[in-house]
């Protein structure tokens, strides 16, 4: 609760002062709907770099499971790269690896630093995805597999029906904390010029530009994703206080 008393606190002083100062609060008014539109992208690039890292990790982490050492050493080895890469660099990285548009029959068709940054942190989200789904069906007994065998049930089976089931139940508590770490990395895309919330905030604090103003606006970022990652963050703890028990 520790968190919640510490944004009640800072969110009372921040009402205090916009009472105190009426101009204040009609700037952050007139301005809220452009940072808003900015955190809506923040959202976006959040969902689309799980969605395609989930896709990504789920494949790569059975993979690391495989007997054959063909198909085992190149998943482990872009899991153990890209799972200690940082998000900053790999943003960067795609931004410039990519072209800026792409030419199909004839047509140019604009690859934008959004969805670039999308790339970017979907990369480093399907290592850590790669790991979570490696360590669920490690987590399932053998003799779960075995039982399945003498039911009678291929091993497609028993992964549908048995083993997947179980894993996504141990696999959710760390893949949410994870979407919650990528998505508070989607600020990094401001550094690219994705016009997110932190690049619209950076807009809004130049133009007004007064100290009082910026100070606000960079609190109002900080709720915003508080407000958005911290229900993430304690469904996370109850997942896991129910797993345990």
């Amino acid at each position: 609760m520790a968190p919640l008393v510490l944004a009640g606190l800072v969110g009372a002083a921040v009402a205090l002062w916009l009472v105190l100062d009426p101009s204040l609060a009609r700037l952050l008014v007139e301005w809220l709907p452009y940072l808003a539109r900015g955190f809506a992208m923040n959202i976006l690039i959040s969902v689309l770099a799980m969605a395609l890292g989930t896709l990504a990790g789920i494949t790569l982490g059975a993979m690391e499971l495989a007997q054959a050492r063909l198909v085992r050493a190149p998943a482990v080895a872009y899991v153990q790269v890209f799972r200690n890469a940082p998000h900053l660099v790999l943003i960067f990285a795609t931004t410039y690896i990519f072209p800026f548009e792409i030419v199909a029959l004839g047509h140019y068709i604009p690859f934008p630093d959004w969805v670039k940054a999308v790339i970017g942190l979907a990369i480093p989200a399907s290592a850590h995805t790669a790991e979570i789904t490696r360590g669920a069906l490690q987590s399932i007994p053998t003799p779960q597999w075995d039982a399945a065998k003498g039911l009678g049930f291929s091993r497609i089976e028993a992964l549908r029906f048995i083993i997947l089931p179980q894993c996504l139940r141990r696999a959710l508590p760390p893949w949410m904390n994870l979407y919650a770490s990528i998505c508070m990395g989607t600020a990094l895309a401001s550094l690219v010029g994705v016009h997110e919330l932190l690049h619209a905030a950076t807009d809004a604090s130049t133009a007004v530009s007064r100290t009082d103003f910026t100070v606000l606006t960079y609190v109002t970022v900080l709720f915003a994703f508080f407000l958005f990652c911290y229900p993430v963050s304690r469904l996370t703890q109850r997942l896991e206080r129910r797993l345990a028990r």
